[in-house]
């Protein structure tokens, strides 16, 4: 099977599917966003795309259907993240994944969680690694000390400012300096966008 290297994203939420663009621009695909199944269906029509991140409660055809009609066009190869607000019990996201999908998320999705499912998903797949090695490797080295190296790596595993502290045995304070040097050399502003930065360049490993 293959793919236009694109990511589908079809969702109802205009801020939804502006957040989902963005950490697809990190990553170094392209998006093709919609807000509609029928819309989402017609995107592809013919050309089976990299990743499919789509709301399930899509008005029209609904994003369960939509995850359907992707894999009876191009099979289930094709991954598909499902996203829902209103259907989030475990019978629900099992029901999802029963269907299909590689991946189910509740809404609101923290960014740093979802851009590392998508990586997942596309890494799955193979579409990650042929798609983004090449601008991985033009990117620029930006210069992260051993220590701010492993303080990132901590970020990126869960760990808040304080817990940092305590596992490396330094202060709260000397932790928040090396956060802010980590930001302003990954040319960013705030933790989210550090890590989603992070993942883009593989600094940090998404298991």
């Amino acid at each position: 099977m293959s793919d236009c290297g694109i990511v589908l994203v079809a969702d109802r939420d205009r801020e939804t599917r502006r957040l989902i663009e963005d950490l697809v621009a990190r990553l170094g695909l392209e998006s093709l966003a919609v807000d509609s199944g029928e819309a989402a269906l017609a995107a592809v029509d013919g050309v089976a795309p990299a990743l499919a991140v789509v709301e399930v409660e899509l008005p029209g055809l609904s994003g369960l259907a939509v995850l359907e009609s992707l894999h009876d066009r191009f099979g289930s190869g094709v991954p598909v993240i499902l996203l829902s607000a209103e259907r989030a019990s475990p019978l629900d996201r099992a029901a999802g994944l029963m269907l299909g999908a590689d991946d189910y998320v509740v809404k609101p999705a923290d960014p740093t969680e979802l851009v590392a499912r998508i990586r997942r998903s596309l890494r799955r797949s193979g579409s990650l690694q042929s798609s983004s090695a090449g601008a991985r490797r033009a990117e620029p080295d930006p210069g992260l000390s051993p220590r701010e190296q492993e303080i990132l790596a901590l970020m990126a595993g869960g760990l808040s400012q304080p817990e940092i502290a305590d596992q490396l045995v330094i202060s709260s304070r000397t932790v928040a300096t090396h956060i802010q040097r980590i930001l302003a050399k990954l040319g960013v502003h705030s933790r989210t966008q550090a890590l989603a930065e992070a993942f883009r360049l593989g600094l940090v490993s998404v298991m």
